[in-house]
């Protein structure tokens, strides 16, 4: 928040010109490279404060955070009005595919106008629009669900805190659960190798299936290389228990052979 701070100061400083132009603040909910949670109230105070916008993408808290599962708002108590533009794809919680944007009504008119999915033939094809409403009425019907999420996350989160060499870096409400390297080799191409090495083996031996985050070049931050698993509430006990376990045995080899 300092970093984004120090750069808003340093756009809007003495530049009567920023005061007339469309500025956007734009953030990920439950960022995908990391599982963190992004501080919202935070970020709407800095928003008001230098007069800026704020786009969010609720791809991955949509269906997940909150006591109802309506995102990042419900789950910071922040009123929906205080964020101007809010985006999501829907084949994370809702199953589906393609997404929406939504916002005020003067939001909501001018994309209905300037869109691609209204210029062009980009548009959801109907059915994809019909089980995302499907979904959405599954999740208002069975707020368990949201439970049994929230549940899985923890037992997983806990499972994975204790791994030898590893530790967790994302939320601890987050779905997706990142880790790290607890020491790193000193560069980014031997850390990638040895977390690929255990992504490889919990799947081989365990049929355990998660990620390893990779760096795009057009990076700006500094992002650590990790291991991200993927939680859902169709998770059972024994299917987070297998996996952790899976981590505390597998890592440990893994690092003694290097």
């Amino acid at each position: 928040m300092e970093s984004l701070r120090s750069i808003l100061e340093k756009v809007t400083h003495k530049n009567e010109r920023a005061k007339k132009l469309r500025r956007y603040i734009v953030a990920e909910a439950v960022y995908q490279n990391s599982g963190q949670i992004a501080p919202l109230d935070e970020i709407v105070r800095l928003k008001e404060k230098y007069r800026f916008r704020l786009i969010l993408d609720e791809s991955n808290s949509f269906g997940v955070l909150g006591s109802c599962g309506r995102g990042l708002t419900e789950h910071c108590s922040v009123p929906i009005e205080k964020v101007d533009i809010v985006a999501a794809a829907m084949g994370n919680a809702l199953a589906a595919e393609g997404g929406f944007c939504t916002g005020s009504a003067r939001v909501v008119d001018h994309q209905r106008l300037s869109s691609s999915g209204y210029l062009f033939s980009a548009s959801l094809p109907p059915y994809l629009a019909s089980a995302a409403i499907a979904a959405v009425d599954v999740l208002e019907d069975n707020l368990d669900l949201i439970t049994k999420l929230k549940k899985n996350v923890a037992t997983l989160h806990n499972g994975l805190s204790d791994v030898r060499g590893l530790e967790i870096m994302s939320d601890p409400q987050s779905p997706i659960v990142f880790l790290r390297l607890r020491n790193s080799t000193g560069s980014v191409k031997g850390d990638l190798q040895i977390l690929e090495n255990i992504a490889d083996r919990v799947l081989k031996e365990d049929s355990i299936f998660c990620v390893t985050s990779k760096r795009s070049t057009i990076d700006k931050c500094n992002l650590a290389s990790g291991i991200r698993l993927f939680v859902s509430a169709a998770h059972t006990e024994p299917d987070l228990v297998k996996a952790y376990e899976s981590f505390k045995r597998v890592t440990p080899s893994v690092l003694e052979g290097q």
